[in-house]
């Protein structure tokens, strides 16, 4: 986000970045660490080399809006990179839900009248890969300096890479460091670092990491966030370390080590990230790498994407423009760059944290949420996937869904790559999910099916604690509120029949009709529980967001959320989750009480932007930014009101409802839609600013500081072109639509 909210965040972040001091040789830095002493600017032993005022300020992680995201297709690298704001932001090793460090850039300067980080001035990130591989270039300026870095990590090993580039553009020489800062095992306070065989070490009790430059660091330091760290020290001292310490921690360390480039005579070098379980590890991972060197481990990794991308697939014939087909690949690449390597099948469903998640303990004690896999978001993914001709990883999710399911049949809310629940409220929808994922597979072998039973029975025999049977859930598909929901109530009917059918091509068809049973019962009653004939909205009949008694002409009143005062009468909240009973093939397209509610919702949250139209999630959604742009947060008094933006997923679900409607020509407009969001990278959001943005260089149309990439937009962009392509949803249930469109 490029309001003052990033501003402010840098500031907190970055106050103490690194600690640093005169010029020290590392070896004598290490000769001092081992003694308790550091090292003076000719590398003897001088005063304490233990940096004071620990721990330091608490961890907060970059916004969410990221512009990179990497891996390499090896699983022996399992290591993952993201950018924002100019630097790379967060790694996540050495799986997916766990970050490991939380920035790393530079800090430029000439030593007198600036000093400047890359995330401060100018910086376009531009994807640099052949072939559709996740490598990218960011170019930056500042005050008579040109930067460009490049990032890719090593096939080989779990390391990041960094080319280094800055020319001076004055002729003044300069001096360049690099800040890191660390966050080992998803918690940045309680890491130890210290230098060992000329790499800035990281550890705590379950990783460790190493930073290493191609001819080493000139000086280096560590320090504590918000004390002592490296950017205070420089931005105080006009460009010069005031002290260097050799160790510190446990706590919030921040390491920085000035490189051998000046910006003249020497203008490039190599800077490795690598980790490792313990410090001898990350160390010798990082010096491997940084032996083969950056060009190797560049030509390997794109050549690994390439032959993914190859074994896939063409673009569909819907995306006629290079542009159309680039984003394609960038979709079908972030989707298969977002799987676990140590737990196949586990595809989270953002690499990023956004707003409070990232920044405050009280919302999250430990790093999340969505670096987690959701099952919702696993079927969206497993389907795109599935789309784009990758059947393997579709089946891999699958997989990973039976290993991840509780004993007692239903699926967490959310949970780990290693299949530890997060959060564990209950939604009836995501139980339902694996379902219609294997019918998609055609996975009717005894496994597979001994589970998906267990998470029928489980659907069939649920009652909440208000006392309602399914198909009333604890949870919608927005996660904040319990009742009888259309998308959910349709995901389970589809789940239900999906399975019968299963059932009856392995073997178990005596046993399918009770769950046709209940299908029908549900399919039955759905607008009774759910479709309101009195709501202030329209004089015909509309579907509610969800009713919390199964009763939509009740003034029933429930609290919103998300920083909403007061309570709303359950007839006034619409969202456009019904259209799920069409995409579902639960209910014909023509329907008059969908056309109905598709007007209503149309009027109630539809918004025109300059990337065409998008739509709000529901009613009086605060899930977003405050007024003032400033980031989402709950529980804090001071902040009234957030408003929840628009997303271009809805564009696709649209657009799928179109074509079954026979409007293949609206769903290609939808399709143009979701793609003019897209980044300059080609990242796809969760959410995009609506007609009203906060200041006046947010742009109406493109990414808000929410999870940005989203898998799940990337997931609907992909089917979409093939649905358009095909001319209908590429992953309709027909055996559902056969039981209760055609007969």
């Amino acid at each position: 986000m490029r309001t003052n909210s990033r501003r402010n965040f840098l500031r907190a972040a970055l106050v103490g970045a690194s600690a640093i001091a005169a010029p020290v040789p590392l070896a004598g830095m290490a000769r001092a660490a081992e003694s308790g002493a550091s090292a003076g600017t000719d590398g003897t032993a001088g005063a304490s080399g233990r940096a004071p005022g620990g721990p330091g300020a608490d961890a907060a992680f970059a916004p969410a809006d990221k512009t990179g995201f990497g891996t390499s297709r090896t699983r022996e690298s399992h290591v993952w990179f993201t950018l924002q704001g100019g630097r790379m932001s967060e790694t996540y090793y050495p799986d997916l839900s766990t970050p490991a460090s939380r920035q790393t850039q530079l800090v430029i300067t000439d030593g007198s009248s600036f000093v400047e980080r890359l995330s401060d001035g100018e910086a376009r990130t531009e994807l640099c890969g052949q072939g559709g591989a996740p490598s990218y270039r960011i170019t930056s300026r500042g005050t008579g300096w040109c930067a460009v870095t490049r990032y890719v990590t090593d096939p080989r090993r779990a390391s990041v890479l960094v080319d280094v580039e800055v020319r001076s553009e004055t002729g003044a020489p300069l001096q360049v460091f690099v800040l890191h800062d660390p966050s080992l095992s998803g918690e940045g306070n309680d890491d130890s670092a210290f230098p060992q065989d000329g790499a800035l070490v990281a550890k705590d009790k379950h990783a460790a990491s190493a930073l290493v430059a191609g001819d080493g660091f000139a000086e280096s330091t560590v320090g504590y966030l918000g004390v002592n760290d490296g950017w205070s020290e420089l931005s105080a001292n006009h460009g010069r370390l005031k002290h260097h310490y050799a160790t510190a921690g446990p706590g919030n360390v921040v390491q920085a080590g000035r490189l051998h480039v000046d910006g003249c005579a020497r203008t490039r070098e190599t800077v490795v990230l690598g980790f490792g379980a313990k410090a001898a590890d990350a160390v010798r991972t990082a010096r491997r790498s940084l032996r083969e060197g950056f060009e190797a481990a560049s030509c390997a990794y794109e050549r690994g994407w390439t032959g993914y991308l190859a074994k896939l697939s063409d673009a569909p014939g819907s995306l006629r423009t290079p542009a159309d087909r680039a984003l394609y690949t960038a979709s079908v690449v972030m989707l298969a760059a977002s799987e676990d390597k140590l737990n196949p099948g586990a595809f989270i469903a953002s690499p990023s944290m956004p707003w409070a998640f990232g920044t405050d303990r009280h919302i999250a004690p430990e790093t999340g949420s969505y670096h987690l896999v959701w099952a919702r978001d696993l079927y969206h993914i497993g389907t795109g996937l599935l789309a784009a001709g990758d059947h393997d990883a579709a089946d891999r999710a699958m997989d990973h869904l039976l290993r991840s399911q509780l004993e007692d049949g239903h699926w967490s809310q959310n949970h780990k790559v290693d299949g530890t629940p997060f959060w564990t409220n209950t939604q009836l929808d995501e139980t339902s999910a694996p379902m219609l994922l294997a019918w998609m597979l055609d996975r009717h072998d005894a496994k597979t099916l001994e589970h998906l039973r267990r998470g029928a029975d489980f659907i069939l025999k649920f009652k909440s604690e208000e006392g309602y049977r399914a198909p009333f859930s604890p949870q919608e598909r927005w996660e904040e509120q319990s009742g009888y929901s259309p998308s959910t109530i349709a995901s389970a009917i589809a789940a239900l029949v999906c399975l019968a059918d299963l059932m009856q091509r392995g073997g178990q068809a005596a046993d399918a009709a009770k769950y046709l049973k209940v299908a029908d019962e549900w399919r039955d009653s759905v607008d009774g529980w759910t479709v309101s004939t009195n709501g202030p909205h329209s004089s015909e009949p509309y579907y509610l967001r969800l009713t919390k008694d199964g009763r939509p002409n009740a003034g029933t009143e429930y609290e919103l959320g998300n920083n909403n005062e007061g309570k709303a009468d359950q007839r006034t909240v619409v969202d456009a989750g019904f259209l799920e009973l069409v995409r579902l093939g639960i209910k014909p397209a023509d329907d008059p009480v969908i056309r109905n509610s598709l007007a209503v919702v149309d009027r109630e949250l539809a918004v025109d932007t300059p990337s065409g139209r998008h739509w709000h999630r529901y009613s009086g959604d605060g899930y977003g930014e405050q007024p003032d742009g400033e980031p989402w947060i709950v529980d804090r008094p001071e902040v009234k009101t957030t408003y929840g933006r628009v997303w271009p997923i809805f564009s696709g679900e649209r657009g799928e409802y179109e074509l079954l409607r026979g409007d293949r020509q609206s769903a290609a407009g939808r399709l143009r839609d979701i793609a003019r969001t897209a980044g300059e990278t080609l990242m796809l959001p969760e959410q995009v600013w609506d007609d009203r943005p906060p200041v006046p260089r947010e742009q109406s149309g493109k990414g808000t500081a929410s999870a940005t990439p989203l898998a799940w937009t990337h997931a609907q962009y992909i089917r979409l072109a093939w649905s358009v392509s095909s001319g209908t949803p590429v992953e309709y249930p027909t055996v559902v639509a056969e039981r209760y469109l055609h007969r």
